[in-house]
């Protein structure tokens, strides 16, 4: 233990209690480490996730301490072989299939083309059936018009 001088109180800031603090302080809290899953661990947690009924997905999370994400990625490395036969450890070398299989930016594109298409034809063949629906109409209200102009008005005797 170390008494406090008068020289120690001036390389020392008191704070607003009146406790001493170094001015040069480091922080006495370990810096906190990224969680490294195997992917034995991922496949199970995915295989436990996709089989419990849907009440029960978010209490499996809770336990685990995962979030919805970390299934959903893993799911999707498992789906594209990444978690099969990658290897052993976690980090880097993993995740390194999974981004190999993110889209091009011409396979993107042409997905967003693809989608646009086919809300456009959607748009048209609403269209043609209005038009056609106004189409009738309008021939209905001519047989009617021209009905009603033929009809004698009722005379008063």
């Amino acid at each position: 233990m170390r008494v406090s001088t008068a020289s120690d109180e001036q390389s020392e800031s008191p704070d607003l209690a009146g406790i001493p603090t170094p001015t040069s302080a480091t922080d006495p809290a370990p810096r906190p480490t990224r969680r490294v899953f195997s992917p034995e661990y991922k496949l199970a947690m995915v295989a436990e996730y996709e089989n419990a009924p849907n009440g029960e997905k978010g209490a499996i999370l809770r336990r685990e301490g995962l979030y919805s994400s970390h299934i959903i990625e893993w799911t999707r490395a498992r789906d594209a072989g990444a978690l099969t036969g990658g290897p052993a450890l976690g980090g880097p070398a993993e995740s390194a299939p999974v981004k190999r299989a993110k889209r091009t930016a011409e396979q993107v594109e042409l997905e967003k083309l693809r989608r646009r298409n086919e809300k456009l034809e959607s748009d048209l063949k609403k269209t043609r059936m209005a038009l056609d629906i106004m189409g009738k109409a309008h021939a209905l209200l001519d047989e009617l018009s021209e009905s009603a102009e033929n009809d004698e008005p009722p005379t008063r005797s």
